[in-house]
């Protein structure tokens, strides 16, 4: 039903255009309703839902299918508060969660330890954001990962992407959905204890925190709300907006440091930019340190000056500049120089600043910028460069980013090194002593006017301290010729992936693993890129792909220990329908005898999904 609803709003959209612009401060959802969706939701077509059968659906399920579900390309140029306001029409007030009773623990209190024995505690298992987990902390030999075997899946309800990575603390589980619930699960079993409902999508890596006798669990949501929720309970004990423009992201993990957290800030609005009439764009990249006791801020350090007019469009829509500089992943933290290490996203509009595309070092109990190192100047670039180019800016990107977490690592003398990876397919060593000064570059992913913005490194790699292990992305995508194909792009099975592994001393290439493309028969939306996020263990490396598997690889030579394809259905243990597909976003969680992984993603024309697998020898 999904897929028919969002081709029809898609033509719909095209054709009556309507932005936060020219909207009113509250829009009617009837309004939205009667430009977007009557046209054809009123006839009577077998293809298409009649208004009565959406009139049966939680309003709170329409809105998952706005944000990350079938309609979530349609409503790229919409505003939160059209989504709302159409969704809220439409729906029920019902709950769209509602779990049996088998789903849940005989005890339904949460524990967390003070000091807990294993822990991965957000992005990674440690501040420096190596994504890199100690022999006694993953409790697996090579032998045993070897042999991993499925142990539960949990569905998320409702959802078509799964890109919540799990927090693991000893024993227990915390994870985020797309449709903006918040689960507390036991490790060994899968058994549910609690849920919480955010306001929107959760992609974020949730850090679990002693808050007195209590622990907080701090995370942000894709609305620009960032929460802190007992962990015990799962109540609410604070909430802030720490972001107000309507296109914020809150994507990557925080962290905390003496009290405070600090969160990152990216947005979509490179994507309202489809819309001709949107008067591209005003956000601004950013990072803001918050009290953990009340979510009182402390600071707030914007990558980009405030945005002013800078011309009109050839349509005679205003236009502003400069935006974006969003910072979509984790910040690293180096207390033994006060700093912290953000990467940064491109600029939206024009001019192109000096903060983005780089990564750049923050005093951590100011905010103040110490010193930034930028790799590709002159890089501004939104949605519209690819299509009618109304909006895009003089500059027309390459749109080559950062959209993952920097290192702080070690060479062998013993001196610190910052390696980051890039969308443009490059690995850098920097050193944090001189200012980011460059210590070596290295290119894994092939570069040419021909080849994709989203080649190279994209949601993070890791290091064992002697190598760092970094996956490309390189997917081959073209626009669907069908008028009724509701994906955005095809995706091309024969094309993209590969995992190197470098040294860290000099970046020298030790061994390089490469793709496995899809079967012949593969289901479409396969591809073996490999974008999600890497994870290291002593001997083994594990990398997921856009065609739903998941592989453990050698450290020592690159070649695959243990592969399990989760493109299938799941008999899950809390009785939610569930099935996987293409993996990307958060990689493995490995801790403790177990290994963690979402398998679902619908956008960029992958295969949706909706669970959560956890597998033991």
């Amino acid at each position: 039903m999904h897929r028919f609803l969002f081709v029809v709003l898609f033509a719909l959209s095209v054709s009556v255009p309507l932005t936060a612009q020219t909207a009113p401060a509250k829009p009617s959802g009837e309004d939205v309703y009667k430009q977007r969706c009557a046209r054809c939701h009123e006839l009577t077509d077998s293809r298409v839902p009649p208004r009565t059968a959406l009139n049966q659906m939680p309003s709170v399920r329409i809105m998952r299918a706005l944000d990350f579900g079938a309609m979530m390309t349609v409503a790229y140029p919409l505003s939160r508060d059209e989504r709302q306001a159409v969704a809220g029409y439409l729906g029920t007030s019902a709950p769209a969660i509602n779990f049996p009773p088998s789903a849940y623990c005989s005890d339904r209190k949460a524990t967390v330890s003070d000091k807990p024995k294993f822990s991965w505690n957000g992005w990674s298992s440690t501040p420096n954001n190596a994504r890199y987990q100690t022999a006694q902390a993953a409790g697996l030999s090579i032998d045993q990962a070897r042999n991993l075997k499925l142990k539960w899946a949990f569905g998320f309800d409702g959802d078509v992407t799964a890109f919540g990575p799990p927090t693991v603390i000893d024993g227990q589980v915390f994870v985020g959905s797309a449709g903006g619930v918040i689960h507390a699960l036991r490790a060994d079993t899968g058994c549910l204890q609690w849920t919480f409902q955010a306001t929107g999508p959760v992609r974020s890596a949730i850090v679990a925190v002693p808050q007195g006798r209590r622990h907080a669990l701090l995370f942000g949501d894709q609305t620009g709300f960032f929460y802190a929720v007992e962990a015990e309970s799962g109540n609410l004990i604070w909430k802030k907006r720490i972001e107000t423009h309507d296109a914020a992201r809150l994507t990557g993990a925080p962290v905390v440091y003496n009290g405070n957290v600090f969160v990152p800030v990216a947005s979509w609005e490179e994507t309202r930019s489809l819309d001709p009439t949107y008067a591209c764009c005003t956000f601004r990249g950013s990072i803001v340190a918050l009290r953990v006791q009340d979510g009182q801020q402390v600071w707030k350090t914007y990558l980009v000056p405030e945005p002013k007019p800078t011309g009109k469009s050839k349509r005679g829509t205003q236009q502003y500049g400069p935006s974006g500089a969003g910072v979509w992943s984790a910040p690293t933290l180096d207390p033994k120089r006060g700093l912290m290490y953000l990467a940064t996203g491109d600029n939206y509009s024009s001019p192109s600043t000096n903060l983005s595309d780089a990564i750049v070092a923050l005093e951590i109990s100011t905010g103040k910028v110490v010193w930034s190192k930028q790799v590709t100047p002159g890089d501004a670039y939104n949605s519209s460069c690819a299509t009618d180019k109304q909006n895009c800016p003089d500059e027309d990107g390459p749109d080559y980013d950062f959209a993952s977490s920097a290192i702080l690592s070690q060479l062998p003398d013993g001196r610190d090194v910052l390696l980051a990876g890039q969308k443009s397919g490059m690995v850098y060593a920097l050193d944090p002593t001189k200012q980011g000064e460059l210590l070596w570059q290295v290119r894994i992913a092939p570069n040419g006017p021909d080849t994709p913005t989203s080649v190279g490194v994209q949601w993070g790699m890791a290091t064992d301290g002697q190598r760092v292990y970094a996956t490309t992305s390189s997917t081959g995508r073209t626009p669907p010729k069908d008028p009724l194909d509701a994906r955005r792009n095809i995706l091309d099975p024969s094309k993209g992936g590969g995992l190197t592994a470098l040294r860290v001393a000099d970046g020298g290439k030790v061994w390089y693993a490469p793709p496995i493309v899809c079967a012949p028969n593969a289901p479409a939306g396969c591809s073996p890129a490999q974008s999600a996020a890497v994870t290291a263990m002593p001997g083994v490396v594990f990398s997921a792909s856009m065609d739903g598997h998941v592989r453990g690889y050698s450290s020592e030579d690159g070649k695959v220990l243990w592969d399990f394809d989760t493109v299938r259905e799941f008999k899950t243990v809390n009785g939610v329908k569930a099935k996987g597909g293409t993996i990307d976003g958060p990689g493995a969680v490995v801790i403790n005898g177990m290994v963690f992984i979402n398998s679902g993603y619908s956008r960029f024309g992958g295969m949706p999904g909706n669970v959560l697998l956890a597998f033991a020898p």
